[in-house]
């Protein structure tokens, strides 16, 4: 597939599960299926999890930006024919590293990769920027379980 897709935010709901407050991210400038992924979140003020990590400093958890940039890679994968609004499954987080806070008003552009992506199993790479900064980046595996149950893998 040599089609490259742009998501708004309706679209991205027509294709993966996750729904508001949880979804983290808003659109996908570039998705390209079953290779890569590239979108943002723009994180406002009201964002639900800067109310409680930290009153007096708030910014965004690590987990939440993993999250993000699973959630972009995801879409890498269920834009692939047969895939659409199937669940993904995050099984491990092989390296993660948060280089800098994220705050309120931030945009934050997600980039991710497909390293490897068979039956069902996928090895990701992501990255996470604000103003052109590097602030998060992680190697992460995901599943497809529809596809996994195909191959009757364990």
């Amino acid at each position: 597939m040599n089609k490259v897709l742009i998501f708004n935010k309706k679209k991205i709901l027509e294709f993966q599960q996750n729904r508001d407050p949880y979804l983290m991210i808003d659109f996908a400038n570039k998705i390209k299926p079953g290779e890569y992924s590239i979108g943002y979140k723009i994180l406002k003020k009201d964002e639900w999890f800067f109310k409680v990590h930290w009153p007096n400093d708030p910014n965004m958890p690590g987990m939440l930006q993993i999250e993000a940039l699973v959630q972009m890679a995801a879409l890498s994968i269920l834009t692939l024919p047969g895939n659409k609004g199937k669940i993904m499954y995050l099984t491990s987080v092989n390296s993660a590293r948060f280089l800098k806070k994220i705050i309120p008003n931030d945009k934050l552009v997600l980039k991710t990769i497909v390293n490897n992506y068979k039956r069902g199993l996928g090895t990701f790479t992501g990255e996470a920027y604000v103003k052109k900064k590097l602030v998060c980046h992680a190697n992460f595996n995901l599943i497809l379980p529809d596809i996994i149950r195909k191959y009757n893998l364990k």
